[in-house]
């Protein structure tokens, strides 16, 4: 009978499954071409994003309107006419700093697959054959799981805010300004939005025999504090339910990424069987 730990093995690798070699002067060669390509995608994104700013801002805008019942709504220069949330500008060069930044932030997350496809085809040449196949599902994967975190963290900011605002007590009156507040926000998404691609880290470390399942399964205890602390330095709030709201995925992540280790070592060894 085959022992459990079996499963954990880094997969065997023939020496005629080996991908494309390329000399350093390639690798930087190919680094330039990917990093231009990167660079001309984030860019076009982030013009989108200029003639699209008035409604990310809104769009950003709404979970602090959301600490705000609606009776308060009342005072004009705290809410617009429409009810929307105003900031408060104490600078002049305040809107156009905050503007840029916005705009590049929404530019390099609109031009996620690109990215994570360029990143791909420069590690590419360096993995074997079987390996290449993965290409489509690790870039759907990656772009998925990044807004599903970008969105969590939008749903998760009422709250965080809510916590934020009240922690102080009821003499301090809150009125944010552009450039704290937004970077709050961006900040938040960006740290859920790169925690979600903790599964991915996990099974590609594991399928490059870097990392062991058994290894994984072992040191559980360790994961979930470890988890923790690492939700509670990422995120800018440090509130209680930003930290269960992150914290709760990402060790469901870590459970996920054993399973497929297990999965994958007894597929193995079925192919391995049947090959002798």
């Amino acid at each position: 009978m085959t022992d459990a730990a079996d499963d954990t093995a880094p997969m065997e690798r023939p020496d005629d499954d080996k991908g494309g070699h390329m000399t350093l002067m390639e690798h930087l060669a190919e680094l330039r071409n990917r990093l231009i390509k990167s660079a001309i995608a984030v860019a076009a994104c982030a013009v989108a994003c200029w003639i699209l700013y008035p409604f990310i801002l809104d769009f950003l805008l709404e979970p602090y309107c959301k600490t705000f019942p609606i009776e308060e709504r009342i005072d004009s220069q705290l809410f617009g006419m429409d009810g929307g949330c105003n900031l408060f500008v104490t600078s002049p060069l305040e809107p156009f700093s905050v503007r840029i930044t916005l705009v590049a932030y929404s530019g390099l997350a609109l031009a996620m697959p690109v990215l994570l496809w360029q990143g791909w085809r420069f590690i590419a040449p360096g993995l074997y054959r079987h390996e290449k196949r993965y290409a489509i599902p690790f870039v759907a994967a990656g772009v998925l799981l990044f807004f599903l975190g970008v969105g969590l963290a939008y749903w998760s900011l009422p709250r965080a805010l809510d916590f934020l605002k009240d922690i102080g007590g009821p003499d301090l009156v809150s009125l944010f300004s552009p450039k704290e507040y937004l970077g709050f926000v961006v900040k938040m998404m960006v740290a859920f939005g790169i925690a979600f691609q903790f599964p991915i880290v996990l099974i590609g470390l594991q399928a490059m025999g870097v990392v062991e399942n058994r290894t994984l399964r072992r040191v559980r205890s360790y994961a979930v504090v470890g988890i923790v602390i690492l939700v509670a330095v990422i995120t800018p709030s440090g509130d209680p339910f930003t930290l269960m709201a992150l914290s709760i995925p990402m060790y469901a992540f870590y459970e996920i990424a054993i399973l497929w280790g297990v999965l994958a070592g007894r597929r193995r060894r079925k192919r391995e069987a049947a090959e002798r």
